[in-house]
Parts: structure tokens; sequence; C-alpha cells
């Protein structure tokens, strides 16, 4: 029997660098505004200089390789997928339409025929 285990921050030094990494963005974004009055260069600029530091503290962290190391599988997964032809996602959607068309239809009949039955046929009332 597989047991999962809840992997979780466990380093003083991991902590320090994702609280880091979280001042970091605050700090970028309270750059952005306050620099409102110098130009969207400077606000852009010292924007995107506080979050890609974050990033890069982020990254730098037992978290940050983890996601780096889940990108890296997901990725070689999507790479085995399979794709259909065009010709086979024309088919796919073709049919789709058609199943979502009789559907519609069904639908329809269905409400009106209650519809018929229980206005009509048990209440009597006639439109």
């Amino acid at each position: 029997m597989a047991t999962s285990q809840v992997e979780t921050v466990s380093t003083g030094a991991d902590k320090a660098r994702l609280a880091v990494a979280g001042a970091l963005v605050v700090a970028a974004l309270v750059a952005f505004y306050l620099l409102s009055k110098q130009g969207a260069l400077a606000q852009w600029g010292a924007l995107l200089v506080g979050l890609g530091a974050a990033v890069a503290v982020f990254l730098s962290s037992e978290s940050g390789r983890q996601l780096i190391g889940f990108g890296g599988d997901a990725w070689r997964e999507v790479k085995k997928v399979v794709w259909p032809t065009r010709k086979e996602g024309m088919q796919m959607t073709a049919y789709v339409f058609a199943f979502v068309v009789i559907m519609a239809l069904f639908l329809w009949l269905t409400d009106k025929t209650l519809e018929w039955v229980f206005y009509d046929l048990i209440l009597g009332w006639k439109k």
C-alpha cells in the first residue's frame, strides 16, 4: 500500500527565501504606484525588475525547484501526445455539432410535448 507524503517547506532558509520573494512582489507593486509621477517607463521598469527579482528568489527555493521539475515533467508528457490530424479534428467537431443540434431538437420537442400535455390536455388552457 502506497502512502502519500505531503511535502512542505521545511528549512528556515527556504521559508526566508519565500518570504523575501513575497516581500519583493509587494515592494515592486508599491514602487509601481509610488513612481506614478516619474513616468510610465520608471513605473514599469521598477515593477518588472522587482517581479524579476522575486521570481529569481522563488526559483532558488525548494518550492521553485519543484515547480521547475513539475513543468519539465508536464512538458515531456505533452510531447508524448499524439495529436489528431486536421481531418480527424474536423470530423470530431462535426460530430459534436451534430450531437448538439440533435439534443437541442430533442429537448425542444420534449418541452413542447410536455407543454401540450399539461396545458392543453390536463389543465384545458388554450392559447
